[in-house]
């Protein structure tokens, strides 16, 4: 049989002021047709199907009629991950199932949910949906296992052990793990932002490679946006990575899909498909006159600056939008000890430090109506504290 293994959609992202749902519905067409062209028998979503867990409707409306369309030949299979509400999941599910997509929203039990049958699903293949696991969630059905520990990594060992005991029971069909969790030694890039949430990045949410179960024949990772092979793991496992580069963390990463051939008992066979679609993202850092110059080249890419300056430069930023449709970020960077007569913070007010940031920081003078919607979000702040 053959799978298509795709991830971290994150669709209604934002790149800095800039919308790009056209991008993301190209995106997904691109999946679309892939999954056609290569009449793949299954389709697993790793998790982060949104950005944000109430996503806008525009976004809930591409991300559901993508997942339907993809399930008009073949059943369909999305984990929630981090940035997707499992509440969310859990509701769409009982709509959507009876179409071919089954969305798995919290982790359960493999005879409660946890584990998609053959039968189930229509195919010759067994699926076990780990979604993520937020650091102090109880998962019931290992409690009452007696199996839980309070380290984050020895949990996510304990609920992959389970659903492989689960998936060795299922003979004579493919077995397959999908999740959404980051493992040891997984390559990410940090010298720019990225699609993913720092605060499930660290330590705290890592697992350690052995985590990754012998049982499968095929390990569909979401949640590191970098594709990659998953590293340590006994049998054929892939993070797939996100669909477009989110941020300019992610630019020059080849993105694409995971095609999976597979037969019960046999190895996986693996091949990628790129993904191109969408605007390059650039970042920059030289002089105005040398950025200026590379105008022409640099129109069609989303762009972050860094100009080198020495001194102030308060038109700049005005310049570089008018110059640069794309522009998402600018910055100053001055030589290094310079600035060091900048005036002090001591006793000035928030707005003064406010309006000088922003002048600094080549945004310009900031207007009245902005000095006021800053003291009233600094209200807000106090009244909320």
């Amino acid at each position: 049989m053959k799978i298509l293994h795709t991830a971290d959609w994150h669709i209604g992202k934002r790149l800095g002021r800039f919308d790009r749902m056209a991008e993301h519905q190209l995106a997904l067409e691109r999946v679309r047709q892939i999954a056609d062209e290569e009449m793949v028998d299954l389709v697993l979503v790793s998790g982060d199907v949104f950005d944000r867990p109430i996503p806008p409707m525009d976004a809930l409306s591409l991300g559901i009629q993508t997942l339907l369309r993809l399930a008009d030949d073949r059943p369909v299979v999305a984990v929630a991950g981090n940035h997707d509400s499992p509440e969310l999941f859990e509701a769409l599910s009982p709509l959507v199932a009876p179409r071919g997509v089954h969305l798995v929203g919290t982790i359960k039990g493999p005879k409660a949910g946890g584990l998609l049958s053959a039968d189930r699903l229509g195919v010759n293949a067994s699926v076990a949906c780990f979604p993520f696991l937020r650091e102090g969630r109880v998962v019931d059905f290992m409690l009452d296992a007696g199996k839980w520990y309070s380290a984050y990594a020895q949990r996510v060992a304990e609920i992959c052990a389970a659903y492989n005991d689960a998936l060795i029971a299922e003979s004579g069909t493919v077995p397959v793990l999908m999740a959404h969790f980051l493992v040891q030694g997984a390559s990410v890039r940090t010298a720019a932002p990225r699609g993913e949430r720092e605060l499930h990045m660290g330590q705290a949410y890592t697992a350690a490679q052995q985590a990754i179960p012998p049982g499968p024949q095929y390990v569909a990772m979401g949640h590191i946006h970098a594709p990659q092979r998953v590293p340590g793991s006994p049998v054929p496992a892939e993070y797939a990575g996100s669909l477009l580069p989110l941020d300019f963390g992610e630019a020059g990463e080849a993105k694409r899909v995971v095609i999976v051939e597979v037969e019960p008992g046999s190895l996986a066979r693996i091949r990628t498909i790129p993904l191109a679609v969408g605007l390059p993202l650039v970042r920059v850092e030289d002089p105005w006159d040398a950025i200026e110059a590379r105008a022409d080249e640099l129109r069609g890419s989303w762009l972050d600056l860094s100009v080198s300056v020495s001194g102030s430069d308060p038109g700049l930023f005005d310049r570089a939008k008018e110059m640069f449709p794309n522009l998402v970020r600018v910055r100053l960077r001055r030589p290094k000890g310079e600035g060091s007569d900048r005036p002090s913070r001591a006793g000035r007010s928030w707005d003064e430090l406010y309006a000088d940031f922003r002048r600094t920081s080549s945004a310009g003078e900031p207007s009245g109506d902005l000095l006021a919607a800053f003291r009233d979000a600094l209200d807000e702040a106090d009244a909320t504290a």
